[in-house]
């Protein structure tokens, strides 16, 4: 039992990533069948929350198992401090929403070259119930997942890795494992289907989970964490055109990932570039 346990602490990551994926998939394949897959839009509503109950379930239940198994009452402690540490200061949850804000901005600026890129939710007459109803899903999300990729992957690859690698690393793997999300029945049938797939899969992901591995780094707080990634969970079931096809959805889904990949760039050179530097360990 120590030998295995030993294999899975010098391990820990990969075997992290290879449990979320099997659990998340396993239970996605119990609920939609291994020939259901694409999903097409009917379809996909038509499982509602189950299909999110049962991907969402990966992350969270993994981070904590191996919390148990690798670092035992020890890792338990450290991950409760972080679960309860609030108190960080106002200015760290400004910087939480500052991707969202960003966003939302840079969504409402293209719909100013087009009115194809218009939020839907303008012309909605449902604008309060649209509000009220993204909500509890985004918090949900945000608190779910990231008790799993910050809760456990983020400190035990930073133990070894930069921020900005630790981000990637991360940002990689979980734009894969939204993958049957984004799958679409014609994702693979030309090349354009596909970019559009690799691009919601790969653009922006990975810069968000590098703000994401800075944010855990500088508050150690995992309240703010899952805000930043709430708030950003939100804006894209709000905030968004509807309709988009071809090189107009293509278009609209560069602009979000461009704009995160220059906050990314500023938030670096306001730490004078150390993103990029390794630390040995991460503080308790």
């Amino acid at each position: 039992m120590d030998t295995i346990r030993a294999v899975i602490k010098r391990h820990s990551a990969p075997i992290y990533f290879a449990l979320v994926f099997v659990i998340s998939g396993g239970g996605l394949l119990l609920v939609v069948g291994p020939g259901g897959f694409p999903l097409d839009a009917a379809r996909f509503a038509s499982f509602g929350p189950l299909l999110y109950a049962v991907i969402l379930t990966g992350p969270c239940v993994a981070g904590i198992l191996l919390t148990v198994i690798v670092d035992g009452r020890t890792g338990l402690r450290d991950l409760r401090a972080r679960l309860c540490r609030w108190r960080v200061g106002w200015t760290w949850y400004a910087v939480a929403v500052l991707p969202a804000l960003l966003m939302t901005a840079t969504g409402l600026l293209l719909s100013l070259l087009s009115a194809d890129f218009r939020p839907a939710i303008l012309d909605s007459n449902e604008k309060s119930g649209i509000l009220l109803g993204a909500l509890g899903p985004a918090l949900l999300v945000g608190a779910l997942e990231e008790m799993g990729w910050t809760g456990f992957a983020v400190p035990h690859l930073r133990s070894r890795h930069s921020v900005l690698t630790t981000g990637l690393i991360i940002g990689v793997v979980w734009g894969a494992w939204h993958f049957p999300l984004f799958w679409q029945p014609d994702s693979f049938s030309a090349a354009l289907p596909l970019v559009i797939l690799l691009t919601m899969l790969f653009s922006w992901l990975p810069p968000f989970r590098v703000l994401l591995v800075w944010l855990h780094d500088r508050t150690l707080s995992l309240p703010v964490v899952m805000l930043m990634h709430a708030a950003v969970s939100y804006v894209t079931l709000t905030v968004r055109p509807e309709g988009l096809t071809g090189t107009r959805l293509l278009a609209s889904l560069l602009v979000s990932p461009a704009a995160m990949w220059l906050l990314l760039a500023v938030v670096s050179m306001a730490n004078h570039w150390r993103l990029s530097a390794r630390r040995e360990a991460q503080p308790a």
